[in-house]
């Protein structure tokens, strides 16, 4: 009987799989594919055009030994993450190219003469790619804006922008759409609403805040109770799915806010026009309606769309003043307002969710965009009025939603949500924490949300209040979009959604038109929901990561003027290669690197500090210390500090107390020098956002 000879494995069938593409700043890139394990490996050659942030097939030509990495090479491009690029123009005679700033790993971008608009050689610019050449495999794009490099603070935020992946203009057949638009308020429309005109109504606002998206109303009612309407703009009456301003809309999902602008999602007729709830303007509106008693207890709610007239706009600070001296337009209603929005917040902290308190730093700007000061704004009640309110409308919206079905299922909802503590951060803030005198019970989730409210009641106005906070919010989690519901551990809500800023957040329109279909009773599927979910987490993740840079920017450029000059400062971040320092009064952060430091240290995680090797010393977070401003890079967006007090300037004493302790250690075996010290940029840390 002979054997059966076993089929050769066909080495030629290869795997393809979808992913997205990263490229790293040595420029390999790597397709991160969900549900692998390791991501997959892509050189240069490989990469096909694909860019960071694509969604890409790769083929996988390399399977990698004993479980190793895999190798790919990208096949097709899905979908362009970015297409907008600034660099400089390079004029030839009939055409130019772009050349990308250094770092973009991108080939000059050819632009045919036709597309040159009136560039000069050497001009700044910003070219969308329109094609990729079939056989050079290189792009061609079209100047879209030509940028005044003398006016260096605007071409620094443009870049930025676009550096994130946030176009800078609105395409052709979204304005051909937003011209369309009518923006008369019809009779007929009115009669499908609820009428709120006239119903006491106001916004309460930041003072120099254009879209304004939410308003409240009150009025008491014959049975005592007092109805509080939170009326939110109407995006979705004037953007439909599937048109070229959603796409766009989409697209974007988000604001970006920067030092000296704001780059709206949606284009300004309706950011600031349209939707707007401008005082003394009928407006369409979608709203959450509560019939509440004087302790914000909720007997009963109504949803649905309505129309208002604003009879006040208020900023914080008017409504402030309000809360603290008692006189003010409206204040009967303020004053209410308020004490219920306290009772709702103190309710909220002692069901579960955290208290962190939150400072927001912003620059004062001349008129050029130059700062000349800064100004560190912190929660008032008058936020907290907003803040409650608009917190209980989007829980109840979320809740409601929940509790629909379509064929006995329920209903596909872009919830926000924020997962439980890292275990693993976690037992190591504690133990941190324990050396303040603080204890954590980090047995369950609730626990540990007492042991953090009770932490930070206990550390109001003392030294290591800042760098408790601070830490503890990097165990958090952060917040996401998605359908799969995990509730809210921050907030310690079991449902949440973003309802409450359709201008700005593109979650919101979504949530909006999914409410209004439960409403009807008319609930379409939709089968890409967690795909725009995801989406949106991560354009709000590039959003923020181009705040940071524009205010980082505005750091460097405020701390030009004190090169050689001397700031208290707080160590707020730890690494190998250095620490950095948060100056006391402006809140600028830069480096101090370890080569500037008198003897070799080590990096421990668990103290959040870097210890001598050989003194002992500590730099921990939250010590205070003094430094010299040595450096302010612009293009690099980076500062550079020497630590005055046991640093460079103090040298020669640290040097004679390393010798002591070196001679002392040598009958005991010498430590193992370093080879050396790598400088490096401080991790990307996202702010917490609800």
């Amino acid at each position: 009987m002979t054997k059966k000879k076993k089929p050769k494995k066909d080495s030629s069938q290869k795997k393809t799989y979808k992913g997205i593409v990263d490229v790293t700043r040595s420029g390999m890139a790597f397709v991160a594919v969900e549900g692998l394990t390791s991501d997959i490996l892509v050189k240069q050659k490989n990469l096909n055009t694909a860019l960071d942030g694509d969604e890409v097939l790769v083929d996988v030509i390399r399977q990698g030994r004993s479980m190793g990495r895999m190798e790919g090479h990208v096949t097709d491009v899905l979908i362009r993450k970015k297409t907008e690029f600034t660099g400089t123009i390079q004029l030839n005679k009939n055409f130019a190219f772009l050349v990308p700033e250094k770092g973009a790993f991108l080939p000059d971008i050819y632009i045919p003469e036709n597309s040159l608009k009136d560039a000069k050689d050497g001009d700044k610019a910003v070219v969308k790619i329109v094609a990729w050449g079939e056989k050079t495999r290189k792009p061609v794009g079209e100047i879209i804006e030509i940028l005044d490099a003398t006016d260096t603070n605007d071409l620094a935020m443009k870049e930025i922008l676009i550096e994130c992946g946030f176009p800078l203009n609105y395409p052709e057949e979204v304005i051909t759409e937003l011209a369309a638009i009518k923006e008369k308020i019809t009779a007929a429309e009115v009669k499908k609403r609820k009428d709120f005109r006239k119903i006491l109504t106001f916004t309460i606002d930041p003072v120099d805040a254009k879209d304004f998206d939410d308003a409240i109303s009150i009025r008491r009612l014959k049975s005592g109770l007092y109805e509080v309407g939170v009326h939110i703009a109407d995006v979705s009456h004037y953007v439909l799915p599937a048109t070229a301003l959603d796409k766009e809309a989409e697209k974007r999902a988000t604001s970006v806010y920067l030092p000296d602008r704001v780059l709206p999602m949606l284009p300004e007729k309706i950011s600031n026009e349209l939707c707007s709830l401008r005082p003394h303007e009928d407006k369409l509106t979608f709203s959450a309606v509560f019939q509440m008693n004087e302790q914000a207890e909720v007997k009963q709610f109504w949803l649905g769309r309505t129309v208002i007239h604003s009879a006040h706009r208020f900023t914080y600070e008017e409504v402030q003043d309000v809360i603290e001296t008692g006189e003010g337009p409206y204040e009967q209603e303020v004053l209410l307002l308020n004490k219920m929005a306290q009772t709702m917040r103190a309710k909220r902290f002692s069901e579960g969710a955290i208290n962190f308190s939150s400072q927001e730093v912003r620059f004062q700007l001349d008129a050029t965009g130059k700062p000349i000061g800064v100004m560190i704004k912190e929660s008032k009640e008058a936020h907290q009025l907003i803040e409650e309110f608009m917190l209980l409308a989007n829980r109840t919206v979320a809740e409601y939603v929940s509790k629909q079905r379509v064929n006995r299922q329920p209903v596909p909802f872009p919830y926000r949500v924020h997962d439980t503590p890292d275990e693993e951060k976690m037992h190591v803030f504690a133990v941190f924490a324990s050396k303040f005198g603080h204890k954590f019970d980090v047995n369950t989730p609730e626990s540990i949300a007492k042991s953090f409210n009770s932490m930070l009641q206990l550390v109001q106005g003392k030294p290591e209040q800042h760098v408790l906070e601070t830490l503890g919010i990097r165990t958090m989690a952060k917040a996401v979009y998605t359908t799969e519901n995990i509730g809210h551990y921050g907030l310690g809500f079991m449902q949440y959604c973003h309802f409450t800023s359709p201008i700005r957040r593109y979650p919101d329109v979504l949530v909006h038109r999914i409410l209004a279909q439960c409403l009807a009773d008319e609930v379409k599927i939709d089968k890409l929901l967690e795909k725009r979910c995801k989406h949106s987490s991560d354009m709000e993740r590039k959003a923020m990561e181009a705040e940071r840079a524009g205010n980082k920017y505005k750091q460097v450029e405020y701390m030009q003027q004190f090169l050689g000059e001397e700031f208290e400062g707080v160590i707020s971040g730890v690494a190998h290669f250095g620490f950095w320092v948060e100056t006391v009064d402006a809140k600028c952060e830069g480096l101090v690197s370890l080569h500037n430091l008198p003897e070799e240290f080590k990096h421990s995680e668990s103290e959040y500090a870097l210890i001598g090797q050989q003194t002992g010393r500590k730099y921990r977070i939250g010590d205070k210390v003094k430094i010299r401003v040595v450096a302010a890079n612009l293009a690099k967006r980076q500062l550079d500090y020497d630590l005055v007090d046991g640093g460079a300037a103090d040298r020669s004493t640290q040097r004679r107390a390393t010798d002591r302790s070196t001679q002392r250690g040598a009958t005991r075996g010498k430590p193992k020098a370093k080879t050396g010290q790598a400088r490096g940029r401080k991790p990307k840390t996202s702010r917490k956002k609800k």
